[in-house]
Order: C-alpha cells, then sequence, then structure tokens
C-alpha cells in the first residue's frame, strides 16, 4: 500500500468501531485508484466480508452469487439462498452479531441497475430502532467508481442520506506523490510522465507492470510503444472510463465536449461554439461531467460572472489532443507511422497538455504545499482569471491568485513551462498588480513558475525583493515550500 494512510485509518477506524448497532460508509473514486485493494486489505487485516458485485447480471443471480460468498465465509456446509434484497441485507448484518466486522458490497452501482429498490432496502434495515441492526454491529462499506452514482445516496432526498457514518473518497495521487510512487527523481522527467498518466497508480502497477522510461531521452520511444500503441491497454483507456460510467449514457458527445476543452475552448459559450450546438443544449453534459469527476468548473478570479471549463484527468486531455485526432491511423500499425504522428504532435502536446497541466499542478502546490510565508498568509483561494485594464482596453491573463479567507488578494502569479522566465515577465506582472492596485487590491506577492527556469537577472531582482518575488522551478515545486 502507497500512501494511502489517512484513507487506511478512516477505514479502520470505521470497521473497528465496538459501538453496538450496524453502521454504514460509502467509498467512492474514479477507477483505477485502489478502492478495491483498500477494501479487500481491510477485511483480510479484520476477518471482514467482502463480496464484488458483476456487471449486467440479473437481481436473481446477484442474490444467488452473494448466498454463496456468504456460504464460503461461514465456512457452511450447504448453500445459503435470499429470497430478495431484504433477506440478503439482513443476512449480512447477522455475520456481525458478536463483534464489529466490515461488510463490503464492492461494485455497488451494478447491484442497483437491476434492484433500484436497494438503497431503499438498506435504509429500511438501517432504521434506528430495529432488532436485526442493533443486535448487529456490522460495519457495511457501499463501494463504486461513478462519482456522481455514489456521491448521489447520500444527498437530497435519497434514501440513504443521513444513515452514514463514513464518507470516503479515494483521490487520485497529486504530482508529488506519483512520483515517488513511480519512483522517478528526476523532476522533468517526473513532470513530463505526469502530463500523459497523471497520478492513477494502476496504469503503473496493473496496465504497464511498471515499465517508465528511464530518462527524458527514453520518453518519445515510451509513449510510442506504452499509450499511442494498440496493443496496449492504456491505447483504449479514455474510452473505457466512459464506457464504464452508467451516467454516460451518450459517449460520442461526451468525447466532443471534452476534446472541446482539450482544444482550449473552456467557457460554456465557448465549448457549444466549438461542437456547433446551443449553450443549452450541453448544459445537462457539462453537468454530468462534473458529477462523473472528469470537468471541474473554476471561477474567474476577477469576474465574478465567468467560470472556466478543465479537464480533471491528464489522460483524457493527452487522449483528445493527440489520439483522438489520429485514431484510426494509430489502431492501423504502420511502421514507422506511431513516431511520425507523435513527432507531429510536439506543439499540441506542448500547449495543450503539458502547458495547462502544469498550470493545474502548480496551482495545487500553492494551495496545498506552499508555506503560508511564501504568499504573506494563508491562501484559502487558488484560482486564475483575467484582469482587464480600461485604459488600454486589454486584458491580461492571470495564471494563479491567491485570496486569503476574508477575500483578500495576497499574490498574482505566471506560470510557464517550456519558457525560461525573465524580466520581461516579472515586469508583465508589474503592470497588473499596478491596474490591480488601482482598485485596492494590490497583491503583495508576485509568484513565477518555471519548467525551463530562470534568467540570472530575473533571480537577482527576488533575492533582493525581501520575498515580493517569489520564483518556483522543478526542484522547489517537487521538494519545497
Amino acid at each position: 500500500m502507497f500512501d494511502r494512510d489517512w484513507e487506511w485509518r478512516q477505514l479502520t477506524r470505521f470497521a473497528g468501531d465496538d459501538g453496538p448497532g450496524a453502521t454504514l460508509g460509502v467509498v467512492s473514486g474514479r477507477r483505477r485508484q485502489g478502492k478495491s485493494f483498500l477494501l479487500e486489505s481491510l477485511c483480510e487485516a479484520s476477518g471482514g466480508f467482502y463480496y464484488a458485485a458483476t456487471e449486467a447480471v440479473p437481481r436473481q443471480e446477484a442474490l444467488r452469487q452473494l448466498g454463496d460468498a456468504v456460504a464460503a465465509y461461514n465456512d457452511a456446509p450447504g448453500t445459503v439462498r435470499f429470497g430478495d434484497w431484504a433477506q440478503a441485507i439482513d443476512g449480512l448484518l447477522a455475520l456481525a452479531a458478536d463483534r464489529p466486522v466490515p461488510v463490503v458490497l464492492d461494485e455497488f452501482p451494478y447491484l442497483v441497475r437491476d434492484a433500484k429498490d436497494l438503497p431503499s432496502v438498506i435504509q429500511k434495515a438501517l432504521s434506528p430502532r430495529r432488532a436485526a441492526r442493533l443486535a448487529s454491529r456490522a460495519r457495511i462499506l457501499l463501494c463504486g467508481s461513478s462519482i456522481s452514482f455514489m456521491g448521489g445516496l447520500l444527498t437530497g432526498a435519497a434514501p440513504l442520506r443521513g444513515r452514514a457514518g463514513l464518507e470516503l473518497v479515494v483521490p487520485t495521487f497529486d504530482f508529488r506523490t506519483a512520483a515517488g510512487f513511480w519512483g522517478i527523481t528526476d523532476h522533468r522527467l517526473a513532470a513530463t510522465l505526469y502530463f500523459v498518466l497523471g497520478g492513477t497508480p494502476a496504469y503503473r502497477t496493473e496496465y504497464l507492470r511498471g515499465e517508465a522510461p528511464a530518462s527524458l531521452d527514453e520518453f518519445d520511444a515510451w509513449v510510442v510503444e506504452h499509450v499511442l500503441n494498440p496493443a496496449s491497454p492504456l491505447f483504449r483507456e479514455v474510452r473505457a472510463l466512459l464506457a464504464e460510467d452508467p451516467t454516460l449514457r451518450d459517449t460520442g458527445l461526451y468525447h466532443t465536449v471534452l476534446a472541446a476543452v482539450a482544444e482550449g475552448n473552456a467557457t460554456r459559450g465557448g465549448i457549444a461554439t466549438r461542437i456547433e450546438r446551443k449553450a443549452t443544449d450541453i448544459s445537462h453534459h457539462l453537468t454530468v461531467l462534473e458529477e462523473a469527476g472528469l470537468l471541474v468548473t473554476e471561477p474567474d478570479a476577477f469576474r465574478s460572472n465567468r467560470s472556466e471549463y478543465r479537464i480533471t484527468e491528464p489522460l483524457i486531455r493527452f487522449y483528445h489532443v493527440i489520439m483522438r485526432p489520429y485514431w484510426a491511423q494509430l489502431e492501423q500499425v504502420r511502421p514507422g507511422r506511431t513516431e511520425r504522428i507523435w513527432k507531429a504532435s510536439a506543439p499540441k502536446f506542448l500547449s495543450n497538455v503539458a502547458g495547462p497541466v502544469f498550470e493545474r499542478m502548480c496551482r495545487v502546490w500553492a494551495s496545498n504545499m506552499a508555506a503560508d510565508d511564501t504568499f504573506g498568509g494563508f491562501p484559502a483561494r487558488i484560482l486564475s482569471g483575467v484582469v482587464y485594464d480600461q485604459a488600454t482596453r486589454t486584458g491580461h491573463e492571470v495564471d494563479l491568485a491567491a485570496f486569503d479567507p476574508e477575500g483578500r488578494l495576497l499574490a498574482i502569479g505566471e506560470i510557464k513551462w517550456g519558457d525560461v522566465v525573465g524580466l520581461g515577465h516579472l515586469n508583465r506582472l508589474e503592470k497588473i498588480a499596478s491596474v490591480l492596485a488601482a482598485r485596492g487590491r494590490a497583491p503583495g506577492v508576485l509568484i513565477m513558475f518555471s519548467g525551463a527556469g530562470f534568467t540570472d537577472d530575473l533571480r537577482t531582482a527576488a533575492a533582493s525583493g525581501d520575498g515580493r518575488i517569489q520564483l518556483v522551478d522543478l526542484h522547489r515545486l517537487y521538494t519545497g515550500e
């Protein structure tokens, strides 16, 4: 188990609660993050019961499979059969009559697909004063990879709202944790690999069996062999991610929306224009992609009526920028053609994959890893936005804007992956800062991030600036505050 200590503590505390009465927990997170590994390990360590549902299995077959699993767990000489889900849930409660026992129903959305009443059945079974609940110390854990479905179990008027004592979301690894997981100490190589695969642990353990480029010189060949190769499991992974989510029914249009965002169309209107639809026509699709955890809406730091959509998973961005436009050619392997496609895609990779993902990495660093004194205060919100200068009638893009809990602007920043940052970039930030100062919102810190380094004159200016000018290179991004 790698860097899941916090999640493990939450699960073991929930499962080991020695209080009377059965309790309920919900575990969710995107696929390939290690949820099942955590839950199977929990059951193995504590003598718990683990059952993983099978996709597209009718209700009676699911009940039969669950009965077989219960019989095997109890080492029963005969068979165990449940007539309906009410009996099944009571049978699970009976597994923990003498001690706290974790009872895991993994892939829970598969069960509900053919048993829509199952959440209501569980609600009734866990009624506060029901005898079967009071006599049990089962720690029931429902797990699933559809974030929107699992989150919906406990919201609004959902039957299980108010019933759960644990709601755990297992996230992807951040860029620092991903580098440690892959065992990569070259920060530039770690970042470049993250631009493609993000922080999903199963891509290393299950899909690639630890195959990673040993140096930047090997990166291009690694992409061709392990990502753009139709024999690799990563090749069709993005299509599978969307196809596996039961809330995404028209996957073709969802892919089109994601492609528009990956191309740089970040606003609702821009996305609609790109795919030649009305903005109202795609409102539902944008909402569903957000609920599925594939898109996130970020408000503009300086314009309250404007927001932008961003793709959360680097591999999805990589797929739509690099792979989808050449899908037919990549599927029909020809000697040397994949290499040519990858080489021709280099400009798009830098501008539409590396640049946006690096910006997100830097905002994660500012939000979760930077010391408070870096910004002269605690950064409660990290956003981006556009500052409009009425005097020149121009808009200035700000890659990072840090605000304290009271909404005071702490810092503005510039983020560049491929450019050496120098005094020209500092002067641009100074100009934006003067525009904001005229509005009473002067930032105390100007912060610049670069994957390619900084000029000597900028380093000199930063060294003499009493902390007002902050420079963050890859070494500081990966190891410093």
